[in-house]
């Protein structure tokens, strides 16, 4: 196939190999380890038996290729796990059975979940708004008093942890001014006015900083775009300057702006761990630090596999709409 039906079927088996490649990475990097790794899976509190079943249910004792194909066919066709007295079914996609949880991976995460694609997908809105609009202005006012200003807050977006913000804005908004409550989750589905307004300040935390970064990527991009011939030719026939900036220089910085939003909404989907534990948002990132800390093996194995999967999958479309933003990139 050629054309851009090629270009998309290309990406669509990269990105299929990439994440074979991550389960491949990610199933030698926590299972084939030093140690009992049953004991590790089940738990400090499971009897020998216990690790011994679970030893079996890893299939341990096979050679490392079938273990890891067993692995695999539980995350694509699903599998049984034995509870002792009785046998559970695991469906598709299968990331395995929290021994110390006593249940299974794929529907704690799915729990989690749409806390995370809550607050990464409005904070997106929020950094897209605030971040191009500022890097536009700042484009446009070259020179003047407007873009110093700009540029320094940009500056000071990009250097402030997003604690920082979190808790100034916690203590004005909530504690001075009383505002708003302090932000305990409510579900879209429950109630969406309690569910946005709850969610107002973690979207502005997270989406001050990426906000102070696609600032000064637009900025960088516009300021390229505007010194290219295209654009003296149009200001030498007398189109005027705002139209210059919205019709023709922006469009010409969309294809980075893009790819950076990509690689934002994937990792932070995995990476907003400082903005959940900060407001106490029931998410990935919070649930993802709680594993780590009582060494549940198997969430941790699934968690990192999920935010991987976010991360291939934003890449992936990031291409796509770049290939649409540029038709050049269909034929690279």
């Amino acid at each position: 196939m050629s054309g851009f039906g090629g270009f998309v079927l290309r990406r669509g088996i990269g990105t299929v190999i990439t994440l074979l490649a991550i389960s491949v990475i990610v199933y030698v990097v926590f299972f084939v380890t030093p140690g009992n790794v049953a004991q590790i899976t089940c738990g400090p509190r499971c009897s020998p038996e216990q690790v011994h079943q679970v030893a079996q249910q890893l299939r341990l004792d096979d050679p490392l290729y079938l273990r890891y194909w067993h692995f695999l066919q539980g995350i694509l066709v699903g599998q049984d796990y034995s509870t002792g007295t009785s046998v559970e079914h695991c469906s598709a996609p299968c990331l395995g059975l929290s021994y110390q949880g006593d249940q299974q991976v794929t529907q704690l995460i799915l729990t989690k979940l749409p806390v995370s694609l809550s607050l990464v997908f409005g904070a997106m809105v929020l950094w897209l708004l605030l971040g191009v609009g500022t890097g536009v202005l700042s484009a446009w006012r070259r020179g003047r008093f407007t873009e110093r200003l700009l540029t320094g807050i940009t500056l000071a977006g990009v250097a402030t942890p997003v604690f920082v913000i979190g808790l100034v804005l916690m203590i004005v908004v909530c504690g001075q001014l009383q505002l708003l409550p302090f932000p305990q989750y409510v579900s879209l589905t429950d109630d969406p006015e309690q569910w946005a307004w709850n969610l107002l300040l973690p979207w502005l935390s997270l989406a001050l900083i990426e906000a102070a970064t696609f600032a000064r990527l637009t900025r960088a991009s516009m300021l390229e775009t505007l010194a290219e011939d295209h654009i003296r030719t149009f200001r030498a026939y007398g189109v005027g300057e705002r139209s210059i900036i919205g019709r023709h220089a922006l469009r010409g910085a969309f294809a980075p702006i893009i790819a950076l939003n990509a690689n934002n909404v994937g990792s932070a989907v995995g990476g907003a761990v400082l903005t959940e534990t900060l407001f106490g948002l029931p998410g990935i990132g919070q649930e993802l630090v709680h594993a780590v800390n009582v060494v549940d093996l198997p969430v941790v194995v699934g968690m990192v596999l999920v935010i991987g999967f976010f991360v291939v999958i934003a890449n992936a479309v990031a291409d796509v709409l770049y290939a649409v933003a540029d038709r050049r990139v269909v034929l690279a």
